[in-house]
């Protein structure tokens, strides 16, 4: 059998091309056989001009105009065949040689190999040896007619001189082919074949034979008018061949005649697509088929079978019908023929067969059948034991790979091409449909699969290339190894190991084998910070263009957004960034990844590559980094891994595929899930832009980036700074806010930030953010009320810090300028984030404020002697520590549960100045801050009757109102709520006026937070703490009946003090001073007391010890609104010793808000107003 036959083959005229002389370099060669086959078809009207009629040509109907000769040129030659008696389209007709004179530059010589080389085809009737490249020597030599020489030149004209030479090697076979058949048609010829050979010579045969000698002859006649392009003339003479074999039953030469006749009606009809010529054709050859099974059976007794024409005849009439509309006729040919391979004595005509059925099945679209019979020719090449049949084998059977689906990446033609679609151009990359996962993937052909790169293993061993073993065997493993042993496993593995030993340094295969690498996240990287983009047209340009946080996505984005467009991701020229991979090991074997890194074609990333090493059935998350190097687009598909010895891609899209059909059982298995990875996930691609340069500001909290410890109301100065770790300098910056307890950052140094710009790469600024610690609320003591005071800082709750918001840019000036002349859009800003880490914890702790009240006389110092109620009056200030009589007090124990001491201080504002007061702590009267050491306590006394309003007012008191009139209680509401806010702001404005500092170490300080306890210790005698009395009495000295007024301007007067005692037995002139403190006229009844020490009347008339002048009881006075009022008098002590005077009166008429503030029960109680008591001391004289 020969293969690629057709029905056209008989009408083809055999040529020998071969190479001659010296050794030809291969390229040399192809080149050359190119340049001769490229004129396969040669016009007859082409050969006219070297074409001589020597005697009539018995071609009588040759078509000049329209008709051609069909060469068909057999590089190397072809081993002569038993049957060119039967057949002349199988005869070696001509012969060319090829010399490349180069490399053989003695024509003697290429001359007698030629001839030599000849010698071997004794049918052939023309003879040419073409010789390429001569020298000038050899082209001025003497002309030779049995070579011809093609000079060096273009290749158009290399072509037309090569057509020239193919016309008239064309012509000359043409003209041998008339001289041929006039002398068969003259004196016949014996033609036999090996089946005649075999025959008996006996008397019947050598009769039969004489018989049938001249059907034989016609049939060859017809062959050779078929091969000189008259298929008229052929047609005729096959017609009288089909009748003289019919009537001398010679079945064989009779399909043989038939046949003929069938080729040269398709060679008069080629192009036409006629169904009456289908219909004949095929009517034609079920014939020849059936002849030929005849002639089969009538010579199976004899040694050489004429099967093989048979099982030709149903190929030519498959490969004639070979469409699609007639593809279940072409298969029942084929699988007919398949059979008939049985009958076949020589493997080779096997394996011939085996091809032209897989091809035929191939063009048909049967890819599954046509791989069938591919592995059948794969299993006769495996049968021969040298490398050439191995590597035949190695290739067949890899063309079958694509119907098992189990081919190489590399060959892999598919509507979803991996190698051409990379992954992150896929924008829904976890969606892939379920008809390509079936194809992909298909468990129930796995054995089958299986023993196909088994068989292709076997065979790139045997044909010593170990690029293709390591293919098979890397296919083999990563697709099929829960139906591996782990001894196959690890057998598998040595054929790795062993084909990349043979392999060169860095060898690439487009399979990849293990581990499995699936993208698992884009881990932010510590560089990496939010990009925002830049509106020019805004001063504020960060506002609305940047996101929110610093991640990838947030699901606070418009809704539908996700959707419809990829997440977009900006990554900047010469920052790291690292994306995260899961790689998986599901063998039974170590698995050394020797090196792996991001796969980026666009070439403007620098990966870095790192090594692994998972254990069996093991999986294990990998950080990939790298660094963009230019602007523009980045997609990784993938990653490069060095495995196994040999560099190989894997792509994140199959292993998303294979992972999906394992979800959906239609993979044998997830390798992750093999592993004891999680469930799979799929995650979506970003699209990833690389952006110019920019500066990168890297914030540090001086003193450690932990958590920042403060006391409860702590204020303190935190040191910020920034370096600029980029390559550009930060040309403008904004600080602002964001997050909760924003009220805790009392300051931000803006100024010394600003000044540093701009901050040159490696440069750096430190500013000072003032923070203010917050309060803890009861539910944030109760969390840390189980912790020891030592472990109670702790740790910063997050959501609850405030946090710098930095947003800054690079070059903007250079930028600006250019975007005015064009549309060049500012380069990206950045967005740092600082979070404050405040960790609140308690310091000083308030353990309750209480109201206390005083009835003790009290002494005086000079330092309490101040103004405290409105600026025109003065009052006395009575000393807390002592006690004074009617004196209310508000207590507030301190508690230090800290293992810090602290300092406290507390203040009294007052008219808008500060009154320190004393902070007494028990047993240490006189000083002023008062060092609470860890477990102790302190009280702190404040007297109230600083805080009292200059005004007693009506509006104070909320009266019902008795009118019924719609209009009086809206007038009445009003009033109410007037009344009740102007309180509220008095409460709060006296709780304000009270702070207590604490100062601890250096820098440590802050204030308690003591408003809701005052408040609370308040509530029920606030009335009585703001509200003055009606009256208010004081005394002051007077000389010869005049005030002495002092220089002092703390003092509008010369008020009566302690450390000026009077003299006995003088007269001291004194006057008493009352103030009306209401808005109305008070008439009242004014007396005065003096007591001693004892307690006892000092104006006694039986035991005075104290003489008077002036009226000092019952005196009736009449004080104006706001105004005060002053009575004189004198008094001559007797007594050395202490006294105390006392002013009291008794208010005549009083009104309904007198009544309401002295609480009075019935509105016939007398209303008495009494002052203070006033110490005096009286010394004696010499």
């Amino acid at each position: 059998m020969e293969p690629g036959l057709s029905i056209e083959s008989g009408s083809a005229i055999r040529v020998a091309v071969l190479p001659v002389g010296g050794p030809i370099p291969p390229p040399r060669l192809r080149e050359y056989a190119a340049l001769v086959a490229r004129h396969a078809r040669v016009d007859l009207a082409s050969l006219r001009t070297y074409y001589a009629e020597h005697q009539k040509s018995p071609f009588q109907h040759q078509p000049w105009e329209t008709g051609c000769l069909r060469l068909k040129f057999v590089l190397g030659g072809c081993v002569p065949s038993p049957w060119e008696d039967f057949q002349s389209s199988r005869k070696v007709l001509a012969v060319i040689g090829i010399c490349h004179l180069p490399s053989s530059p003695d024509l003697d010589r290429v001359a007698a190999d030629f001839i030599d080389a000849a010698r071997s085809y004794p049918s052939a009737l023309a003879n040419r040896c073409f010789a390429f490249c001569p020298t000038d020597a050899q082209l001025s030599g003497k002309k030779r007619d049995d070579i011809i020489m093609f000079p060096p030149s273009d290749q158009q004209s290399l072509e037309l001189h090569m057509l020239t030479m193919i016309q008239d090697l064309a012509a000359s076979l043409l003209m041998e082919f008339e001289k041929w058949v006039l002398r068969a048609e003259s004196t016949g010829t014996i033609l036999k074949t090996p089946l005649d050979s075999q025959s008996s010579l006996g008397s019947e045969e050598v009769i039969k034979a004489k018989k049938r000698r001249l059907g034989r002859a016609q049939k060859i006649i017809g062959d050779y008018c078929l091969l000189a392009g008259s298929p008229v003339d052929a047609n005729a003479h096959y017609t009288t061949a089909i009748e003289l074999t019919r009537l001398t039953g010679d079945v064989f030469w009779h399909a043989g005649a038939l046949e003929g006749s069938v080729c040269a009606l398709v060679v008069d009809r080629m192009g036409q697509s006629d169904p009456v010529l289908e219909d004949e054709v095929k009517y034609r050859y079920y014939t020849i088929i059936q002849l030929y099974r005849r002639a089969t059976l009538q010579d199976n007794a004899q040694r050489v079978s004429p099967v093989s024409f048979e099982l030709e005849a149903a190929l030519k009439l498959a490969r004639y019908l070979c469409r699609q509309e007639l593809a279940k006729e072409v298969s029942d040919l084929l699988m007919g023929a398949a059979d008939g391979a049985k009958a076949l004595i020589d493997a080779s005509d096997r394996l011939i067969l085996y091809i032209e059925i897989a091809r035929l099945f191939g063009t048909l679209g049967y890819k599954r059948k046509a791989a069938f019979f591919s592995r059948q020719v794969a299993q006769l090449y495996l049968q021969q034991d040298n490398a050439y049949a191995a590597m035949s084998a190695m290739q067949v059977l890899t063309m079958t790979t694509n119907a098992y689906h189990v081919q190489s990446r590399k060959t892999m033609k598919m509507n979803h091409d991996l190698s051409k679609e990379p992954r992150a151009g896929n924008t829904d990359s976890g969606k892939v449909h379920a008809q390509s996962i079936v194809s992909l993937f298909e468990s129930q052909w796995s054995t089958l699969q299986m023993v196909v790169l088994r068989e292709i293993l076997m065979s790139s061993i045997r044909a010593a290339d170990p690029l293709s073993s390591w293919s098979a065997a890397a296919r083999l493993l990563r697709s099929f190894y829960p139906l591996i042993t782990p001894a196959g496993q690890s057998g598998l593995a040595s054929s790795l190991a062993n084909s990349a030993d043979k392999l060169p340094t860095g060898t690439r295969c487009a399979d990849p084998c293990l581990p499995f690498i699936r993208l698992h996240s884009f881990p932010l990287h510590p560089s990496q910070r939010d990009i925002v983009k830049r509106n020019p047209h805004k001063k504020e340009w960060w506002t609305g263009a940047g996101p929110s946080g610093p991640f990838i996505y947030t699901p606070f984005s418009k809704a539908g957004a996700s959707g419809t467009s990829k997440q977009e991701v900006s990554w900047i020229v010469g920052e790291p960034v690292q994306v995260m991979v899961e790689l998986a090991n599901p063998c039974s074997f170590d698995l050394v990844v020797e090196s792996i890194y991001l796969s980026v074609h666009s070439g403007n990333f620098d990966a870095f590559p790192v090594s692994v090493s998972l254990p069996p059935n093991t999986s294990k998350l990998v950080l990939l980094s790298g660094i963009p190097t230019k602007v523009g687009q980045i997609s990784i598909p993938g990653c490069i891994v060095h495995c196994f010895g040999v560099i190989t891609e894997h792509l994140f899209k199959e292993v998303d595929c294979l992972l999906l059909g394992a979800a959906q059982g239609l993979v044998l298995s997830d390798p992750f899930r093999c592993c004891g990875s999680s469930k799979f996930k799929s995650v979506n691609f970003p699209s990833i832009s690389v952006v110019p340069p920019l500066p990168l500001l890297v914030a540090n909290v001086v003193g450690g980036d932990g958590s920042i410890l403060l006391y409860e109301g702590e204020i303190r100065d935190v040191l910020i700074t920034l370096t600029n770790a980029g390559t550009m300098p930060v040309e403008e910056a904004n600080v602002a806010l964001l997050g909760k307890n924003q009220d805790s950052v009392i300051s931000i140094a803006h100024s010394t930030w600003k000044s540093a710009l701009p901050i040159k790469p490696g440069g750096e600024v430190t500013f000072a953010v003032t923070l203010r610690a917050w309060h803890l609320s009861s539910a944030d003591l109760e969390t840390d009320g189980g912790r020891s005071p030592a472990n109670s800082r702790r740790i910063a709750r997050e959501g609850i810090n405030p946090l710098l918001d930095i947003h800054y840019a690079g070059r903007s000036s250079v930028l600006l300028a250019s975007l005015e002349n064009g549309d060049v859009s500012l380069p990206p800003g950045r967005r740092l984030v600082v979070p404050l880490n405040i960790c609140v914890v308690q310091g000083m702790r308030l353990v309750r404020a209480r109201l206390l009240s005083m009835e003790i006389p009290a002494r005086f110092t000079e330092t309490h002697l101040k103004p405290v109620s409105g600026k025109d009056i003065n009052l006395l200030k009575i000393d807390p520590y002592k006690g004074s009589w009617g004196l209310r007090l508000l207590e507030l124990e301190l508690f230090n549960p800290t293992d810090v001491v602290f300092d406290v201080d507390v203040t009294v504002h007052l008219d808008d100045a500060d009154v320190d007061q004393e902070v007494i702590s028990e047993g240490d009267a006189a000083c002023h801050k008062t060092r609470i050491d860890r477990d102790y306590s302190a009280r702190v006394l404040i007297p109230l009757e600083n805080f009292k309003l200059p005004v007693l007012d009506a509006s104070f008191f909320v009266k019902e109102s008795s009118s019924d009139e719609p209009l009086g209680s809206r007038a009445a509401a009003v009033a109410e709520r007037n009344a009740k806010a102007e309180l509220n702001a008095s409460i709060n404005n006296l709780i304000s006026k009270i702070k207590v500092k604490w100062h601890s170490g250096r820098n440590s300080s802050g204030e308690l937070n003591i408003k809701d306890a005052i408040q609370a210790a308040l509530q029920a005698s606030i009335m009585d703490i703001l509200l003055p009395d009606p009256l208010t009495f004081s005394f002051k000295l007077a000389k010869n009946g005049t005030v002495i007024n002092d220089d002092s301007s703390k003092d509008s007067g010369s008020v009566l003090r302690c450390k000026d005692p009077i003299s006995a037995h003088e007269m001291t002139h004194m006057e008493v001073q009352i103030r009306n403190n209401t808005k109305e006229i008070i008439q009242m009844n004014l007396s005065i007391s003096c007591k001693d020490v004892a307690g006892e009347n000092c104006f006694d008339e039986n035991s005075a010890t104290v003489l008077w002048a002036g009226v000092l009881s019952d005196i009736h006075l009449e004080v104006p609104p706001l105004q005060e009022l002053i009575h004189p008098f004198c008094m001559y002590f007797l007594v050395p010793g202490d006294y105390s005077l006392q002013a009291a009166s008794v208010i005549i008429d009083a009104t309904d808000v007198l009544r309401a503030r002295a609480k009075a029960e019935s509105p016939d109680e007398p209303i008495l107003c009494r002052g203070s008591p006033f110490h005096i001391r009286v010394v004696g004289t010499a």
